[in-house]
């Protein structure tokens, strides 16, 4: 049993308490009530129709309906897209929420744009057409009078010669050709039209081949690309003649067109005719322009008129189908009266879900109400947190690598606090700090605007993670403060150093010349130690065992959640065979060496702490000597290192033999309670089989390989842990080594040339670098290093992760993308 009413209610320390709830509702008042329930958000339905398919189930016909509707309003999204219109999103509301009024005039809207649009593409297509057959006009045109301009320029210069002097270009049959009646000429048929300019070589190949030779034909370049009456694209395109003899050419000539995609239109060698026809197309272009125009503003206009109410309209139908997706979950009654419903929802929203199934059987005038009924069940529950806009972010940091179990111990509370400050151990720089403060504020000042807008995957998860990184920041600008760094330059902000020169010829790149000659600096380290030759090795010291002492506390923390948890649930096994030797085994060793740290900084020693834990397992009798920090440390190393080695056998062997001591003793206790107690002779057999079914099934053989697993596991990773924590000590180093180079070898040797164009250049590659190295790529890997020490080194003292998350059925969650 758990007792719950011993404990403070806790947001985030445990998950909210649930239960398993039967639901009745009358037909009547089905689709108000569930709606009602989508408002509210907090009950997430049971699939009691899981054996049936899609289109088995009650309200696949309404289902279909809604796809239809939503298929209408994607159609009208596009069509709004193309037209370069976008869809408002402060829809204005209206009273028009009936779902059949709806499908009705979305119909009727679909039918009206397509005519439109059919229209349209039709005198698109004409005055494409048009378009073509007027530039065929004016090139062949301009063919003819060229033609016809040379041919009469030849006549006279043929009549103005002498019949002896005309030269070898002159036609051989030249007088019979002028002594030849003219109605026995062979007249010449021409086609002419556009064909694609990518195509026209092989056209006029092909003509060549198909005809042998026997046919005339002449192109003619268009300027600029045009729009193909066909495809509706533009393409570039050249106007042809051919002219040709017979009807077997014209047949080749028409069927090579066709195949070519060549658009043929007629003409005439006439000029007066070629000129009346040029004016009359140019007429019909016009009026088709202006036809074109006035259809385009029409259909504009009522795709702005779909683009005010698209949104009510879309979530209207989105809830809709969800409505009717919800309902197929529940199964009829008997009666074909009622629908029942089984789901999870928190106690603490019992009320409000019984008040919405009143409110819906009031609103539907239904004569009989819905029935709440809680439901006694072994099934775990779904797991499920009450988190804002500044939490959320921090339970998915712990979520992503498992949901909790219910009701177990949340590292979400203290991941609020231990990931932004292990971040900040490893960022430590308060310029580099104050930069990602004001990114960040950025984002949460104008956090209405960006959440209503659709953002890029990189900005969206920045922005999603922005009170994370807010508190990031805080505590980066804390820990530069303590390790005095503004981009890698010491201040003294909290008064002057500690330490002055013994005599005026002493220089800071040495520690040689420098005595303390104030009190100490008050806060964070004292400036005096940068740029000195003992910087490295001091911060190096300071920085390791800081982070050996942050990461014993940090998994003790884990462990005494384990406490915490075996507690809740009243697992003594777990406390007093887990907990305990736990406990005693890390502090034994590591907790022991976060005490002589601490120690020896108070008390200034010089003692080797690598010596006193080597030797605390090879030589435990042995005399400390000048490695020896306090009265009586020789018995305490030798009580604590029988303590660690009692601590493993501890673990490993008497859980298994209680754990199996339990399951025999559980399963006796049935037996005879099934003898007092049974009712049905068939029911106790049944049940009495499988309980030694179950009794057969406990292998202790697997209970005792796990334990093993497990002690191991917690023996070496209580070594391997705390090694790992050192990457704190080593990601802070590496960024404050790069943030003093990019500093000493980019901004100060520019500064050092007395040359302005060296100096902007130099600080435009310092900023780059900054932001792009340190700002970016170390906050990154600052980041993933401070997760993994959650995720592995943390959670793993306690948490198991195994638990699911609750997903209530609620319109808050429809998500903005339409469905494909």
């Amino acid at each position: 049993m758990v007792a719950e009413d011993c404990w403070p209610t806790m947001d985030l320390l445990r998950s909210e308490p649930m239960q398993l709830v039967h639901l009745i509702i009358p037909i009547e008042s089905s689709r108000r009530a569930i709606s009602y329930l989508g408002d509210l958000g907090l009950f997430q339905f049971k699939d009691l129709n899981a054996e049936k398919s899609p289109f088995q189930r009650t309200y696949a016909a309404q289902i279909k309906r809604c796809g239809e509707m939503a298929r209408r309003l994607r159609f009208f999204r596009d069509q709004m897209k193309k037209a370069g219109l976008s869809h408002s999103t402060m829809s204005t509301m209206s009273d028009d929420n009936d779902l059949d009024r709806l499908e009705v005039k979305l119909g009727e809207l679909e039918a009206d744009l397509l005519e439109m649009n059919s229209n349209n593409e039709q005198l698109q297509r004409t005055y494409s057409e048009l378009l073509e057959y007027k530039l065929v006009l004016q090139k062949a045109g301009e063919f003819f009078s060229s033609a016809q301009s040379s041919a009469t320029a030849q006549q006279r210069e043929i009549e103005v010669q002498p019949l002896g002097e005309r030269s070898i270009d002159s036609p051989l049959l030249l007088e019979q050709e002028m002594t030849t009646d003219p109605s026995k000429h062979v007249k010449l048929g021409s086609v002419s039209g556009l064909v694609p300019r990518e195509k026209s070589l092989a056209f006029e190949r092909i003509l060549f081949r198909a005809t042998r030779g026997n046919v005339f034909l002449k192109q003619a370049v268009v300027n600029g690309p045009v729009v193909d009456p066909v495809s509706g694209e533009k393409v570039e395109k050249n106007v042809f003649i051919i002219f040709y003899s017979g009807e077997r050419a014209k047949n080749k000539i028409l069927k090579i067109c066709e195949a070519f995609g060549a658009n043929r239109y007629p003409f005439t060698d006439d000029l007066g005719k070629q000129f009346q026809m040029i004016t009359e197309v140019s007429g019909k272009l016009s009026e088709l322009k202006s036809t074109i125009d006035a259809g385009l503003l029409h259909r504009n206009s009522l795709l702005q008129t779909i683009g005010h109410q698209y949104e009510q309209w879309n979530l209207l139908v989105k809830k809709e189908k969800s409505i009717y997706h919800t309902l197929n979950m529940l199964s009829i009654d008997v009666t074909k009266m009622c629908l029942v419903a089984e789901g999870w929802c928190p106690v603490s929203a019992s009320i409000q879900i019984q008040n919405a199934l009143q409110q819906a059987t009031f609103d539907t005038n239904c004569q009989v109400g819905a029935i709440f009924q809680v439901l006694q069940t072994k099934e775990s529950p779904p797991t499920y947190f009450r988190t804002n806009k500044f939490t959320s972010a921090f339970q998915e940091i712990v979520d992503a690598y498992g949901v909790a179990k219910y009701r177990e111990a949340n590292p979400g509370v203290y991941t609020i606090v231990t990931f932004p400050f292990l971040f900040a151990v490893m960022f430590g720089d308060w310029g580099h700090g104050i930069c990602l403060l004001l990114a960040t504020l950025y984002f949460i000042i104008r956090e209405r605007k960006f959440s209503s807008q659709k953002l890029g995957d990189i900005i969206e998860m920045t922005f999603g993670g922005r009170y994370v990184i807010f508190m990031m920041a805080l505590f980066s600008i804390y820990t530069g403060l303590i390790y005095n760094e503004f981009f890698s330059v010491p201040f003294e902000i909290f008064g002057p150093s500690a330490y002055g020169c013994r005599d005026p010829s002493c220089r800071d790149a040495t520690t040689a010349g420098l005595t303390k000659v104030r009190d100490t600096y008050p806060f964070g380290v004292d400036p005096k130690w940068h740029g000195s030759r003992s910087e490295l090795p001091f911060l190096n010291s300071l920085k390791m065992k800081m982070s050996i002492l942050l990461g014993v506390a940090q998994m003790n923390l884990g462990i005494v959640l384990s406490y915490f948890n075996a507690k809740y649930f009243a697992d003594k096994l777990n406390i007093w065979y887990q907990f305990v030797p736990q406990m005693i085994f890390l502090n034994s060793l590591f907790g022991y060496l976060s005490l002589l740290i601490i120690v020896k900084w108070c008390t200034g020693s010089k003692a080797d702490l690598y010596h006193v834990m080597i030797y605390m397992f090879l030589s435990p009798f042995e005399d400390l000597g000048e490695n020896q920090l306090f009265w009586g440390q020789g018995f305490l190393q030798v009580l604590l290192l029988l303590s660690a080695l009692v601590a493993v056998p501890w673990m490993l062997f008497p859980k298994p033999y209680f754990l199996k001591k339990q399951h025999e003793e559980r399963h006796q206790g049935q037996s005879y309670a099934l003898l007092l107690t049974g009712e049905d002779p068939l029911e106790d057999d049944q049940e009495d089989n499988h309980n030694s079914k179950g009794h057969e099934e406990f292998e202790f053989s697997e209970i005792f390989v796990h334990q093993l697993i497990h002690t191991i596991e917690f023996v070496l990773g209580a070594v391997s842990n705390t090694a790992s924590y050192l990457r704190l000590w080593a990601l802070s180093l590496a960024h404050s080594e790069l943030s003093s180079v990019f500093y000493d070898k980019v901004l100060l040797l520019a500064w050092g040339f007395n040359n302005v164009i060296i100096l902007i250049i130099g600080i435009i590659v310092f900023i780059s670098a900054t932001v792009g190295v340190l700002l970016v790529m170390e906050t990154l890997s600052a980041f993933l290093h401070a997760l993994r020490l959650h995720w592995v080194e943390f959670q793993n003292k306690f948490y198991e992760g195994a638990g699911y998350k609750f997903y209530p059925f609620s319109f808050a969650l429809l998500s903005s993308e339409d469905e494909d």
